[in-house]
Protein backbone atom coordinates (compact mmCIF):
# COMPACT_ATOMS: atom_id res chain seq x y z
CA UNK A 1 0.00 0.00 0.00
CA UNK A 2 2.59 2.54 0.57
CA UNK A 3 4.56 1.83 -2.36
CA UNK A 4 1.14 3.02 -4.08
CA UNK A 5 1.72 6.15 -2.24
CA UNK A 6 5.13 6.88 -3.38
CA UNK A 7 4.55 6.17 -6.18
CA UNK A 8 2.15 8.60 -6.76
CA UNK A 9 3.54 11.44 -5.76
CA UNK A 10 7.21 10.15 -7.93
CA UNK A 11 4.45 9.84 -10.63
CA UNK A 12 2.96 13.33 -10.02
CA UNK A 13 6.61 14.52 -9.70
CA UNK A 14 8.03 13.45 -12.89
CA UNK A 15 4.53 14.74 -14.95
CA UNK A 16 5.25 18.07 -12.91
CA UNK A 17 8.54 18.08 -14.44
CA UNK A 18 7.85 17.54 -18.33
CA UNK A 19 4.92 20.02 -18.13
CA UNK A 20 7.75 22.58 -16.96
CA UNK A 21 9.96 21.40 -19.94
CA UNK A 22 7.04 21.59 -22.30
CA UNK A 23 7.09 25.11 -21.14
CA UNK A 24 10.59 25.84 -21.51
CA UNK A 25 10.94 24.60 -24.57
CA UNK A 26 7.74 26.23 -26.02
CA UNK A 27 9.24 29.71 -24.66
CA UNK A 28 12.69 28.89 -27.07
CA UNK A 29 10.33 28.01 -29.92
CA UNK A 30 8.66 31.25 -29.99
CA UNK A 31 12.39 33.07 -30.18
CA UNK A 32 11.95 31.71 -34.03
CA UNK A 33 10.23 33.68 -36.47
CA UNK A 34 7.00 31.89 -38.16
CA UNK A 35 9.00 30.42 -41.52
CA UNK A 36 11.13 28.52 -38.97
CA UNK A 37 8.24 27.56 -36.55
CA UNK A 38 6.59 26.03 -40.28
CA UNK A 39 9.83 23.84 -41.00
CA UNK A 40 9.16 21.86 -38.20
CA UNK A 41 5.71 21.45 -38.27
CA UNK A 42 4.94 24.21 -35.33
CA UNK A 43 2.72 27.42 -35.16
CA UNK A 44 2.82 30.22 -33.22
CA UNK A 45 -0.34 30.12 -31.94
CA UNK A 46 -0.44 26.26 -31.28
CA UNK A 47 3.06 27.28 -28.55
CA UNK A 48 1.02 29.94 -26.88
CA UNK A 49 -2.10 27.63 -26.54
CA UNK A 50 0.02 25.11 -25.04
CA UNK A 51 1.95 27.20 -22.48
CA UNK A 52 5.06 29.11 -22.73
CA UNK A 53 7.59 29.98 -20.02
CA UNK A 54 10.03 32.71 -20.95
CA UNK A 55 13.39 31.83 -22.29
CA UNK A 56 16.52 33.73 -22.00
CA UNK A 57 19.20 33.90 -24.32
Amino acid sequence: MSGNIFQNAFDRLVNARERQVRRYVNGALLAMDDAQLKSIGRTREELQREGAQAYFF
